[in-house]
């Protein structure tokens, strides 16, 4: 019972999981932020894979869930340093972007309230004019909301670590009771030779 509890909080947590990994991989798309969307992939296909595992009693894929997840946090904690500049690391770089392309974050100028305004500046010298982009109003600064979605992101991860470790251990428990019965044991130590014996019999002469 205490299995089938577990299991099934396990498979709640995971499916959790793949509806906001699937969310930020979204924004990360609309941002350009090519290092998030790799590990965003990443993480998606682990899930599923200890998704399985769960389902089909399968703990070696759960292990590999549980190591991942170790690394998965590690990743969310590096998102939140790198937003809140923590580290000697600054939200201005184009590290999740490869040095590719100049692309932030896409709440950097959607956020919620947020009014982007497209102004333009003209050249000293030039007939030539230059334009930026000015963002105001916003009810909450885009690296916060990173920072809430990567910690939600840790919050469900560690719960799921939890519950795939109380997993293993259920299911190992259940195998080793299993066996001790001779459950797996093709030969039991009482085995009854169940064959027929047939006897011969010859007439004798005298």
């Amino acid at each position: 019972m205490g299995c089938c509890s577990g299991r099934c909080t396990l498979i709640f947590l995971c499916s959790i999981q793949l509806t906001v990994v699937l969310e930020r991989q979204v924004f990360d798309f609309l941002g350009y932020q090519w290092a998030p969307i790799l590990v965003n992939f990443f993480h998606i296909i682990i899930v599923i894979l200890g998704l399985f595992g769960t389902i089909q009693y399968r703990p070696r894929y759960i292990v590999v869930y549980i190591v991942w997840t170790a690394l998965w946090v590690t990743w969310n904690v590096f998102i939140i340093c790198f937003y809140l500049d923590v580290g000697g690391l600054t939200k201005e770089s184009d590290l999740l972007t490869f040095n590719i392309s100049a692309h932030h974050s896409w709440w950097s100028e959607r956020g919620p309230g947020c009014v982007r305004r497209e102004m333009t500046q003209p050249r000293v010298g030039t007939v030539d004019s230059q334009s930026y982009i000015s963002v105001m109003g916003c009810f909450m600064e885009y690296q916060y909301i990173e920072v809430l979605h990567s910690g939600t992101q840790i919050l469900i991860a560690l719960l799921g670590f939890v519950y795939a470790c109380y997993v293993i251990s259920a299911i190992t428990e259940e195998e080793d009771s299993f066996d001790f019965v001779g459950g797996f044991d093709p030969f039991p130590l009482y085995h009854v030779n169940e064959k027929p014996s047939h006897l011969l019999l010859k007439p004798m002469y005298l």
